[in-house]
């Protein structure tokens, strides 16, 4: 699907009372690999003209390593580690849009973190989506397995419980992308400012998929 659309439509209202209503709080992606965070993100960026900020870049500069380099020579705890500073110091510096990594919205100071200085969208991806978005990366350091397939569907198996935490959850599947990104910020509106969008959301505020 190409992803050089003409941009979409604004809608000023509804981008600026999302805005307004955030404050210094910024809005948070969480979920797996390949989930389409970064994508959404700095779409959902634009329209709301905040930053965006990536977590896994902000890491690796920090690093001054790839993210594959600092598992293989540090270990993921250390990762973690420096991956929960990190999401962090972006939070305090709010409001941007932040892309986490698959594996940040496990940790307790982290989701805490997001809890108090963000409000957190939960894009949803089956593993079928997953693996066919990311199967031929070579940076993943979690997949470099012989059996990524079932690697996913285990990551899924224990992340999604955490995932639930946050505050909206919305569908990524293969739909343009612009597409995810309206029925993102609709959901913030109505969870920020009270205002149902067009076809109410499900009580558990995930939209419909098609």
């Amino acid at each position: 699907m190409s992803d050089a659309a003409v941009p979409a439509p604004t809608h000023p209202t509804l981008e600026a009372d999302i805005t307004a209503a955030l404050g210094t709080r910024s809005i948070v992606l969480v979920g797996m690999m390949g989930a389409g965070k970064s994508t959404i993100g700095r779409r959902m960026a634009l329209r709301l003209k905040l930053a965006f900020t990536d977590a896994d870049t902000e890491i690796e500069t920090a690093a001054d390593m790839t993210i594959p380099e600092i598992f293989e020579t540090h270990g993921e705890p250390y990762f973690r580690d420096g991956e929960a500073r990190v999401i962090a110091r972006i939070l305090d510096n709010g409001p941007v849009v932040l892309a986490t990594g698959g594996g940040a919205f496990m940790r307790e100071e982290t989701r805490n973190k997001i809890r108090d200085k963000a409000i957190s969208v939960w894009l949803k991806a089956d593993s079928d989506i997953i693996m066919r978005r990311v199967r031929r990366r070579a940076d993943r350091p979690l997949l470099q397995t012989a059996d990524p397939e079932a690697t996913v569907n285990r990551l899924l198996s224990e992340r999604e419980p955490f995932y639930q935490n946050a505050d909206l959850t919305i569908a990524s599947r293969d739909v343009p992308h612009d597409r995810i990104v309206d029925e993102c910020l609709e959901a913030l509106h109505a969870h920020l400012c009270g205002v149902r969008p067009t076809g109410e959301l499900p009580p558990d505020g995930l939209n419909a998929t098609s």
